[in-house]
């Protein structure tokens, strides 16, 4: 006994840029951003809080699995950083939903989701819950510098959220870490110690491109081909991929590595950018509010990020 998803739900800010709004103050265009990247624009936050998207996913994703917040046991938030340091956004979130169960945030980068599946796991499989609610949310727009057009043009903000409760969705899944601060890093802020020697470092995410890339081709066709073996699974199976929203060269360079049917893959990279952990479960919610999935269907996901970690995983709808 593992877990099912039986509601989705997703946010996202009013605000959206597109690539010529960023070619107004960047050294760019949108012909350079769209053919590298696939992006045509994402949603920034302007005076929502990540809390306030988080909130709004779970509550959207409890209405459509008809679920009351009392009946959850447990809410776990994928993010990189909350809107605090303590508490966390998934203890935020739980007061929001006027709830008091176990709430935790955990941070594996863009994996996130991967992540908190297979964390979730284990609260079923022990009989310690029966439902419970995972929340992805980032506001990757605080973090990059707007100034370093490689990188602030590739991100975006939203939450993804989904409601699960006891099943046997679960067919395999696998997770990966490398520790790495040299690819890529956000450094944390230092505070104002008199006593500290530590030399205060650019609070952005720094990234090196070309390795990520490689990283990030050779981490996604690994982790898919691995689950499908261990589920007994062939390639023609599939139904839906759904791959991390990093950028449209990666995810079509990795296909190509895959025997998997192109038209299997899907993606919304181009009016979202790169929302990190929030990416999977915003795409799941569209193809689930869109009637696209159907029961039986086997999906199979799978991401990486900063960490370095990798996650993996196929499931049954």
């Amino acid at each position: 006994m593992n877990f099912k998803i039986i509601g989705t739900g997703s946010a996202r800010p009013a605000c959206v840029k597109t690539n010529n709004d960023l070619a107004e103050f960047l050294d760019t265009s949108d012909e350079w951003i769209r053919t590298r990247t696939g992006i045509e624009e994402r949603h920034v936050c302007q005076d929502e809080t990540l809390t306030d998207l988080a909130t709004a996913a779970a509550k959207a994703a409890l209405e459509n699995s008809g679920t009351d917040p009392q009946e959850l046991d447990f809410v776990i938030c994928s993010t990189i950083r909350g809107d605090y340091i303590t508490p966390s956004l998934a203890c935020v979130v739980a007061r929001n939903l006027g709830i008091h169960c176990m709430a935790f945030d955990i941070n594996a980068a863009c994996s996130g989701f991967i992540y908190a599946l297979d964390c979730a796991t284990g609260y079923f499989e022990r009989g310690r819950a029966k439902k419970g609610l995972i929340v992805s949310a980032e506001a990757m727009s605080k973090m990059v510098d707007w100034h370093d057009r490689a990188t602030c043009v590739l991100f975006g903000d939203a939450a993804g959220a989904v409601v699960l409760e006891q099943g046997d969705s679960l067919l395999a899944s696998t997770l990966s870490s490398d520790g790495n601060t040299e690819v890529l890093s956000i450094p944390h802020v230092n505070g104002n110690s008199p006593f500290s020697d530590s030399k205060e470092e650019p609070h952005y995410l720094y990234m090196n491109g070309q390795e990520v890339y490689k990283f990030a081709v050779n981490a996604m066709s690994t982790g898919l081909t691995t689950v499908m073996e261990e589920a007994g699974l062939a390639p023609e199976q599939i139904d839906h991929v759904f791959p991390h929203q990093a950028n449209i060269r990666i995810i079509q360079t990795a296909m190509r590595k895959l025997k998997i049917p192109h038209d299997r893959y899907r993606i919304n990279i181009s009016h979202y950018g790169n929302t990190s952990s929030a990416c999977i479960p915003v795409l799941l919610d569209e193809m689930n509010q869109a009637g696209k999935l159907q029961r039986g269907q086997i999906i199979a996901m799978t991401a990486f990020g900063g960490g370095l970690t990798t996650g993996a995983m196929v499931i049954r709808w």
